[in-house]
């Protein structure tokens, strides 16, 4: 009687398997333990033995297709047998990209993983040995490992079906010794341990608000090196000044306020069916507390000096670390800023903060060779990085925001007119 291999499911979130390699073509007779194909799964390509005896009837996954979990992946049976009804009941098709839920699993053949995790070793069992001088039953692939350990699979015990010898048992199998309480293992020994811990509101909301925007938002990015000699000088004669202290991130902030209002459609906003042009500038800067992120609000930055908005943004930060922040020191940023520049890093891409149309990335300052007036020279380089939603604004405008920022942040002067 024909029996119906399935594609198992291989790994807690898998959902299809594409099959990289078939080892037995239709007509071939297939043994209860031979190799049958590989697998690869979301995880790793695993090998795939039948458990079935017969000779292989019907293929229904060719060599780098997909199918998803439960489809037919064979047939195997008697030379000849009709399996046309098999084929009929089949309700999982082959196909490119698998989005459908799960079913419930069907009998398959164990599969067997290319690597081993780590395990505590463990002293084999007494192997049993036949005595009536009859082969020990062992599957192709346990042969060839056996082999290429130099281990005798006559001494092996087989946990497979009938006590067959299988791929994990050369991969866990160490000597046997009677009487002897230890055995001295090659396998590498260790303890897996993990802690599941309770997913905040504060994370899930990030995670579904930062997702609905990298899946629904085409983001596109544009990077610009921004000369920070004459800010770093500006900084110093600034907080030379008593009771002054500016940042380069307010210097920042300011400097994207201004520029905001010279290009209205980066302050802008996808609303589905308009386009929101925001006449006013409220600038959010993402905030890291332990819980995740969070982005108060500098409301109209574009009429506030370094020193206020500075004065602001300290004080939005300890409210953060104090977990007091109000859902009104949050809402209605119009453009948003992620700095990582104190932490090291160089340049990186931000995910658009819903509702605006665009994020600035920036990066920490770096000392780097630069070219002026025709000599190399020392200088001090800061990287932006703007992520925009092609909806709203298009690479050109997105480009032109840039230089009039880089503009102000090159001539700091400039915003204190």
């Amino acid at each position: 009687m024909a029996e119906v291999i399935y594609m198992p499911k291989l790994s807690d979130t898998m959902t299809e398997g594409v099959v990289a390699e078939w080892h037995k073509k239709v007509g071939d007779k297939v043994s209860n333990g031979e190799l049958l194909a590989e697998i690869e799964t979301d995880k790793a390509t695993m090998e795939f033995e039948s458990f079935y005896d017969g000779v292989l009837l019907h293929i229904g996954v060719e060599k780098t297709k997909a199918a998803p979990v439960n489809a037919i992946l064979a047939i195997v049976g008697e030379a000849g047998e009709d399996i046309s009804n098999l084929l009929a009941g089949a309700s999982a098709p082959v196909v490119e990209d698998v989005k459908t839920e799960t079913p419930a699993p069907a009998p398959v053949a164990a599969p067997i993983v290319n690597t081993t995790a780590p395990s505590v070793a463990k002293t084999s069992p007494a192997p049993v040995v036949a005595t009536d001088g009859s082969r020990v039953l062992a599957s192709p692939l346990a042969k060839k490992l056996a082999e290429e350990k130099g281990i005798d699979i006559n001494m092996v015990s087989g946990t497979g079906d009938a006590g067959r010898v299988v791929k994990r048992d050369i991969d866990h199998y160490t000597p046997y010794v009677p009487g002897a309480s230890k055995v001295v293992s090659t396998q590498v020994s260790g303890v897996e341990s993990f802690v599941d811990e309770p997913v905040s509101q504060m994370r899930k909301v990030i995670a579904r608000r930062l997702a609905e925007s990298k899946f629904t938002a085409p983001h596109f990015y544009l990077t610009i090196d921004v000369d920070m000699d004459n800010a770093i000088a500006s900084r110093k004669v600034l907080n030379a000044q008593d009771g002054v202290k500016v940042s380069f991130n307010d210097m920042v902030i300011k400097a994207v306020a201004m520029s905001l209002r010279k290009h209205p459609a980066i302050n802008s906003s996808w609303l589905g069916d308009v386009i929101r042009r925001n006449h006013h500038v409220h600038i959010g800067v993402a905030v890291a507390v332990d819980e995740g992120l969070l982005v108060p609000v500098v409301r109209f930055a574009d009429s506030k000096g370094f020193t206020q908005i500075g004065n602001e943004v300290r004080e939005f930060a300890q409210k953060a670390k104090d977990k007091k922040l109000q859902p009104s020191d949050w809402e209605g940023n119009t453009f948003t800023i992620s700095n990582l520049g104190m932490f090291g890093i160089d340049s990186f891409t931000a995910i658009v903060n819903p509702p605006d149309s665009c994020i600035l990335a920036v990066g920490g300052i770096s000392q780097v060779p630069v070219v002026k007036n025709g000599q190399v020279v020392p200088g001090n380089v800061m990287k932006l990085t703007l992520s925009c939603d092609h909806r709203v604004v298009d690479g050109a405008s997105g480009a032109a925001f840039l230089q009039t920022l880089k503009g102000y942040l090159e001539n700091p002067v400039t915003m204190l007119t």
